[in-house]
């Protein structure tokens, strides 16, 4: 599969590169943000996903989570996919900042008219990872994943409904319950129809109450002021709570910061060097 290079700025003597190419699973153009650490020039490096949250596109975290100088010294490629397909002319796809471009949810759709397009869940889980380890230096037997938010919901499916695929998993603010706030409602109800039971198999909440995979140690990050907690879109309590029964490790640190819109980013840069020694810490054993 072609790809066709961006953007290329040194970075930490590593390279902070943007590529496009032609994705089969979404049937359109689709863009990620790749760090290839210093050491990448001399040997294979395991490889680290964040997935961003509502809204964004590949460049927010690239641009503003000041991940690449922690990578760069722990030898990680990041790869930073964009959120959901783009241009793929779909009537309402644009109406909404919480559902249809920027707005993917990490899971496949089954309902018209997304079906054909929003199956960003098989894109990050297969298509993404193929075409990076084809492309580029990378051990694929060393993959690791995090997100903010929506893509915290991302990295946390991701890494249970995959036992032994994903070495660690952290999150940024994950939307820890989807079925259970109205965020999730209107995204899984959207794309998957109106039976709730299957919304299920995208929930980490849900998720974890049947995880019988090998040892995971989640590592989340909350903001204490952010307003999307308190307004119950996020739900970490019956996460932990459900982590707790299974007997499955998860740190969850409720920071002094709040974690919303813009701002986000300054959370999650202040943060961001623990979330790549937490993956390191699996990636490079």
């Amino acid at each position: 599969m072609a790809l066709k290079q961006v953007s290329s700025n040194k970075c930490f003597e590593g390279f902070q590169k943007v590529f496009e190419h032609d994705s089969a699973e979404l049937k359109c153009k689709m863009k990620f943000g790749i760090y290839l650490p210093p050491k990448a020039e001399t040997g294979k490096c395991p490889v680290l996903y964040w997935l961003s949250g509502l809204t964004c596109t590949e460049q927010n975290f690239i641009t503003k989570a000041a991940f690449q100088q922690a990578a760069a010294e722990h030898g990680l490629i990041v790869v930073a996919p964009d959120t959901s397909p783009r241009g793929c002319n779909i009537e309402g796809e644009d109406e909404s900042w919480d559902f249809g471009t920027g707005a993917g949810f990490y899971v496949d759709a089954t309902e018209d008219p997304w079906k054909t397009n929003y199956r960003m869940y098989s894109y990050i889980k297969d298509e993404l990872p193929k075409l990076i380890n084809a492309n580029f230096p990378t051990d694929p037997e060393r993959m690791s994943v995090f997100g903010h938010s929506m893509g915290g919901h991302g990295a946390l499916i991701l890494a249970l409904k995959n036992p032994g695929k994903y070495k660690s998993v952290s999150a940024f603010a994950p939307i820890c319950n989807p079925i259970q706030c109205q965020w999730g409602k209107k995204a899984l109800g959207g794309y998957l129809g109106p039976d709730v039971s299957k919304w299920e198999a995208y929930d980490a909440t849900q998720l974890v109450k049947s995880y019988s995979g090998s040892r995971l140690d989640i590592l989340i990050d909350q903001g204490k002021d952010d307003q999307f907690l308190s307004a119950g879109q996020l739900l970490p309590d019956n996460f932990i709570a459900a982590c707790t029964e299974r007997k499955i490790p998860v740190v969850f640190r409720l920071q002094q910061a709040s974690c919303f819109c813009s701002p986000c980013y300054f959370f999650i840069a202040s943060f961001i060097n623990d979330h790549i020694k937490h993956h390191a810490k699996y990636l490079n054993a």
